[in-house]
């Protein structure tokens, strides 16, 4: 439990590399890396796991880097989104269970549920259970109008901006999340692509 949030937080943010439409069509690899930072002011270190493109293991490679990870100390998760590699669909609250810590996700465009429906059913025989799992997901919060929304479990709606605030250095993205960004492209295509 949250109690205060301080400048120093130790939080982790998660993005994924880039990848190919052909490494949809053959289920290839992409990276997600994860940077560990006191607040936005200090990289504590990096965590990186492979997951497939469009694959389902985007929640267990979470949960493993975090809780095989030396920091012990990490109070929360942030994701960029709750999508990875294409369709491969975090369920937030068994991340929330499995570490034990909260997580907050931040998306600056709201999603098109019925767009992404309707690209799973055409391509995905498992589609219900990716609906399912985006569907159970806490509802989207509306942080800066227009531009910034969070979704947030294990914290409430107050705790979670104020978090997202700690973490942002400058513009709208925390700085976890910006440096992932970074590193997972630089790794996947050999230079860092603008967030």
């Amino acid at each position: 439990m949250i109690r205060k949030v301080k400048p120093e937080i130790r939080v982790v943010g998660f993005d994924d590399g880039t990848f190919s439409f052909s490494s949809k069509l053959s289920r290839d690899k992409t990276i997600l890396v994860g940077v560990v930072m006191k607040g936005s002011s200090e990289v504590v270190g990096v965590l990186s796991r492979w997951i497939t493109v469009d694959g389902m293991d985007a929640t267990e490679a979470i949960a493993d880097a975090v809780s095989s990870s030396r920091f012990k100390d990490l109070r929360v998760i942030l994701l960029k989104g709750i999508t990875y590699a294409g369709f491969n669909v975090v369920d937030l609250e068994e991340l929330h269970s499995r570490t034990g810590l909260p997580v907050v996700v931040v998306i600056r465009k709201r999603p098109d549920l019925n767009a992404i429906e309707a690209a799973l059913r055409k391509h995905f025989p498992d589609a219900e259970e990716r609906m399912r799992l985006l569907r159970k997901a806490p509802p989207l919060h509306e942080l800066i109008p227009g531009k910034l929304y969070i979704q947030f479990v294990g914290v409430d709606e107050k705790t979670a901006g104020e978090i997202v605030k700690v973490t942002t250095r400058t513009g709208l993205i925390p700085e976890p999340l910006r440096l992932a960004h970074m590193i997972a492209s630089a790794v996947m295509t050999g230079e860092s692509t603008k967030e």
